[in-house]
């Protein structure tokens, strides 16, 4: 999310409101990230630790709840975005 930001301020023909389709890659790759953290804490439990990858484990899982929750508090400001320029036409 933050490249497509970048891209917007500096492009003429990229819109704030277009960059934030970032998002929801950022919601999509979040997912991921959250359920392949997981996968690695079930196989670090299974191997009893030997295979190593604990803080990755925990990286990850940090980095795809991050990546999920700026991805719903972006969809959200857009939403209300949405909502309040509706609502300022009428």
């Amino acid at each position: 999310m933050p490249a497509a930001y970048v891209l917007q301020f500096y492009s003429e023909t990229v819109t704030l409101l277009q960059s934030t389709g970032s998002a929801g890659l950022a919601v999509v790759f979040g997912l991921c990230a959250i359920l392949l953290a997981r996968r690695g804490r079930w196989t670090l439990a299974r191997t009893i630790g030997r295979s190593g990858g604990g803080g990755a484990v925990r990286v990850g899982r940090f980095l795809g709840w991050l990546g999920l929750c700026m991805g719903i508090s972006v969809g959200l400001a857009v939403g209300f975005y949405g909502l309040l320029t509706v609502f300022a036409k009428s």
